[in-house]
């Protein structure tokens, strides 16, 4: 996917995401092109978790009416734990990109799983470190990647949205 551009939203909070993503689905954005990474907290009554069975998906902690909710749009799901920066949840094809970050041993440089992620997809690393900071404070990323012309489209629709920050990166 190095060869594609994408644009990120920081927002400040799950229900600002969830807008952002209904917004680009009812728009007609190809939900296959769109991740979603945010963080979730265990209490003492719900472990941070979730499974998959079959076609089913469930999330437990604070947020997971949230993530189940955008478990059904989007495509593919992963929990991370990721050193400095916390426990993760991440929906979409950046998923799959993590993956092959850790599995091509990509993970070089000072960069996390996660960065190494972003950076595989044309993230410069000084906006990596922006986005991880901005999930250590608990906010939520959106990201939408493709061509030129899907980026500039997820764009358009992205900046109507109540965000923090909406950056592109060819």
């Amino acid at each position: 996917m190095s060869n594609q551009n994408a644009v990120v939203g920081i927002y400040k909070t799950h229900t600002e995401a969830d807008a952002a993503v209904k917004e680009l689905q009812k728009s007609g954005f190809d939900m296959k092109k769109l991740s979603v990474v945010g963080k979730d907290y265990h209490t003492e009554e719900n472990v941070v978790g979730f499974y998959n069975a079959g076609d089913r998906m469930k999330f437990w902690g604070k947020l997971g009416a949230f993530w189940g909710g955008l478990w059904a749009i989007l495509f593919g799901s992963a929990f991370f734990v990721i050193p400095g920066v916390g426990q993760l949840v991440v929906l979409g094809p950046l998923v799959m990109i993590i993956v092959g970050a850790l599995e091509g041993a990509l993970v070089t440089g000072g960069l996390t799983a996660l960065g190494a992620g972003l950076y595989s997809i044309g993230i410069p690393r000084d906006s990596i470190v922006k986005y991880e900071t901005a999930l250590k404070s608990d906010k939520f990323l959106v990201i939408a990647h493709g061509t030129t012309g899907d980026v500039a489209k997820a764009k358009s629709i992205l900046e109507s949205t109540a965000r923090e920050d909406l950056a592109v990166h060819p």
